[in-house]
C-alpha cells in the first residue's frame, strides 16, 4: 500500500465509508484537530515523568483514535450494508470519562487549591501540556460545531471536554513534581 494515492490532489478526501468531501469540511477539521492533539500528547509522553502518567497518556491516545474514527464517520455510513455498526468494536464509553475524572481527582488531592489563574509555562513538559490543552479545546469546539450540522456522539464531546480538564491538572501536577513553580496571573489594578 502506497502512502500517496493522488485522490486528494483536487482538494477532496474520503471519510470513513468512502464519502468524499472538501478537505476544509468541518468534519475533516474536527478529526484532523483530534489527530493533532494526539501528536501533542505523544510529545508529552516522550518527556521524563512518572510511568503512571505515561500509561494514562497511552490510554488517552488510544481513545483519541476512537474519537477520530467517530468524527470521521458520517451518519449515513455508521451502519454497514450487512446491518452491523461500522464502529461496533470501537467506542468511547462512560468509564473512559470516569478514568479521566479519577485521575484528575487523584492529582488534585496532592495540589494546593487554586486561587488564581495560572500562566502556562515554567517547564517545557508543563508547556507541552498547556499546548495540548488548547488544541483539545479547539477539537472540542470543532466537534460541537459539527454537531450543529450533523449528529455527533455526545460522549465524544464529553470526553474531549474532560480531557482538556485532565491536561490542565496534569500541567499543574507536573509543575509541582518538577518543582517548576506555577506563575499566577495577577490582573492589573
Amino acid at each position: 500500500m502506497k502512502v500517496y494515492t493522488k485522490t486528494g490532489d483536487t482538494g477532496t478526501t474520503a471519510l470513513f465509508g468512502g464519502t468524499r468531501v472538501p478537505k476544509d469540511h468541518i468534519r475533516i477539521e474536527s478529526y484532523g484537530t483530534v489527530d493533532e492533539l494526539n501528536s501533542h500528547i505523544g510529545l508529552i509522553r516522550d518527556q521524563e515523568m512518572n510511568l503512571h502518567y505515561k500509561d494514562i497518556l497511552i490510554e488517552i491516545q488510544d481513545r483519541l483514535f476512537t474519537v477520530g474514527a467517530i468524527l470521521a464517520t458520517p451518519p449515513e455510513k455508521e451502519v454497514l450494508k450487512n446491518g452491523e455498526l461500522r464502529l461496533q468494536k470501537l467506542g468511547i464509553i462512560e468509564s473512559d470519562v470516569e478514568l479521566l475524572e479519577n485521575e484528575i481527582d487523584a492529582m488534585e488531592a496532592s495540589l494546593p487549591q487554586m486561587t488564581h489563574f495560572v500562566l502556562p509555562g515554567g517547564h517545557t513538559t508543563v508547556s507541552y501540556c498547556h499546548i495540548a490543552r488548547c488544541v483539545c479545546r479547539r477539537a472540542e469546539r470543532l466537534a460541537v460545531h459539527l454537531s450543529h450540522n450533523e449528529p455527533v456522539a455526545e460522549i465524544a464531546i464529553k470526553y474531549l471536554n474532560r480531557l482538556s480538564d485532565y491536561l490542565f491538572v496534569l500541567a499543574r501536577k507536573l509543575s509541582s513534581d518538577l518543582n517548576a513553580g506555577e506563575v499566577k496571573w495577577i490582573p492589573r489594578k
